[in-house]
């Protein structure tokens, strides 16, 4: 064997083991019993550490040494020079961390996780915030051992959109939200449409049928992929040719299940379509966060699903294209709506307490709210027995609701039962990043932009395939944004997306 070859050997194992463990997590988060969680989460919290511990064994760091002599003399832009950086990256951050502490962390994700279901299902925050408590305490242990200078956030943040900091995102923010804010208030302000139909009665496998289409026609491959149901919709692979979607149904609003279906589609299209080469490689392994995913950041991911949620899903073209597939497959309910009333339905401004079902104008607002209290959480200013006011009270501040109970409030999200404080923020990352995206294939490939109209998704689907899905982790997100844009990620084309589809009479 050369000295890649044993290399991709340590870290294909690696690749493995995590794969073993999102395994475990789907069915935790889909089919498993209440009672197995205690035992399950023994089970991730020792394949974990048992990750970490063979990036740190010395036969891994002899690997990587073996490696990185061999890579000196390989071209700069040679993919093997960065595959070796990443690990040595990896091994010196696993390194500072104790793996007592990964293996405690990634338990408490399934216990964590289990209380937030019993929490939701009793509408009490009460059941939760021990376990949140828990859960903040690991954390910050993990900031502290990551290691931090001005705040705590900076390690967590870092860990799932590499770059960004407390202080960068504070400044991203504020440009935000002083954009959105007249675009926002002015799109509410005016009367609102009709949007009766999206709350009529569709049984759920109806409206599975219909959102299964929509995500074939999006190019998601399902004799590579599955759809199932879960409290939460989710994405997880395990290698490219086994990706699992799931999505949730409420029998009264079918946009749910559609947009979350579309939404975790575009996560999946990501997954199945990384460079088949880097199957179980450090590519398609997060050797810092312990995830097998391909994604390079989870703000480049979260881009894929708002991209295709929302610049496609949410288009006019798509309901032009499509209301005759929706009569079919939901035969008997929509007859007396047309594809324009669909359009303005979905877009509608109607600002929500559920992030996951708000429109595009309100949904960074829910992010930045999220954000706020994470920071304060961690850097001690706020404590968990307040979270509920503090949430309430955001909620109030930024979009004008009361919010009635836990379960519409602060109850509503699965990321901090499952340890993802510092998520957060790549949402709208997420949502810039895709507006950049799309503004490069609006004035570089109008051919793409008509394709897509006439719902023809093939061309858009490879076109991210060729600049973003099959690179998987081998660039960084600004990177990939360099070579695609020609510049980091900035905030105005996002602004210029929403102000385009909600200034008046659009």
């Amino acid at each position: 064997m050369t000295a890649f070859d044993h290399f991709n050997a340590r870290f294909g194992a690696i690749n493995d083991v995590l794969n073993a463990v999102n395994i475990l997590n789907w069915e935790a988060r889909s089919m498993m019993p209440a009672a197995g969680s205690a035992t399950r989460a023994e089970q991730i919290g020792t394949l974990t550490g048992l990750a970490r511990d063979l990036i740190v064994s010395s036969e891994t760091r002899e690997a990587t040494a073996a490696a990185a002599e061999a890579a000196a003399a390989l071209p700069e832009n040679d993919a093997r020079r960065g595959a070796v950086i990443q690990a040595q990256e990896a091994i010196d951050f696993h390194l500072r961390v104790p793996g007592d502490l990964v293996k405690a962390r990634a338990a408490q994700h399934s216990v964590a996780n289990d209380a937030w279901i019993a929490a939701r299902q009793a509408v009490d925050y009460s059941i939760f915030a021990p376990h949140l408590g828990e859960m903040l305490r690991l954390s910050r242990l993990y900031a502290d051992a990551i290691g931090w200078t001005e705040h705590p956030y900076d390690a967590l943040v870092g860990l799932y959109e590499p770059g960004e900091t407390a202080a960068s995102l504070r400044t991203r923010f504020s440009a935000l939200r002083d954009g959105l804010k007249p675009i926002f208030d002015a799109a509410a302000a005016r009367p609102a449409p009709r949007s009766d139909f999206l709350f009529r009665t569709v049984e759920p496998e109806l409206q599975r049928g219909f959102a299964r289409r929509m995500s074939e026609a999006f190019t998601f491959d399902y004799t590579r992929g599955r759809l199932d149901i879960s409290v939460h919709p989710f994405e997880v692979s395990f290698t490219r040719n086994d990706v699992r979607l799931t999505t949730r149904y409420r029998p009264d609003y079918m946009p749910m299940s559609l947009f979350g279906t579309l939404h975790e589609t575009g996560h999946g299209l990501y997954e199945q379509n990384i460079d088949p080469a880097y199957t179980r490689s450090v590519f398609t392994t997060d050797l810092i966060g312990l995830y097998a995913v391909g994604g390079t950041s989870f703000g480049m991911h979260e881009s894929q699903s708002r991209l295709w949620e929302n610049h496609v899903g949410r288009s006019r073209g798509f309901w032009q294209r499509h209301i005759a597939d929706l009569r079919a497959d939901i035969p008997g309910i929509y007859d007396d709506v047309t594809a324009e009333e669909f359009y303005r339905g979905v877009t509608r401004v109607s600002p929500g307490l559920t992030r996951v079902e708000s429109d595009e104008m309100s949904y960074d607002f829910h992010i930045m709210l999220r954000v706020e209290l994470e920071q304060a959480m961690l850097d001690g200013s706020i404590s968990v027995a307040e979270i509920p006011a503090a949430w309430n009270a955001a909620i109030k501040r930024d979009l004008g609701l009361d919010v009635p109970n836990d379960l519409a409030g602060c109850l509503q999200d699965i990321h901090w039962s499952v340890g993802y404080l510092g998520s957060f923020p790549t949402y709208t990352i997420g949502n810039i990043t895709a507006a950049q995206l799309m503004e490069t294939v609006h004035n570089t490939r109008p051919d793409i932009i008509a394709a897509t109209g006439a719902a023809d998704y093939a061309p858009l689907a490879g076109w991210l395939r060729d600049n973003v899905w099959q690179h998987g982790r081998r660039y960084s997100r600004d990177e990939l944004l360099t070579r695609i844009t020609g510049r980091p990620l900035e905030v105005a084309p996002y602004l210029a997306y929403l102000k385009g589809r909600y200034q008046e009479g659009n």
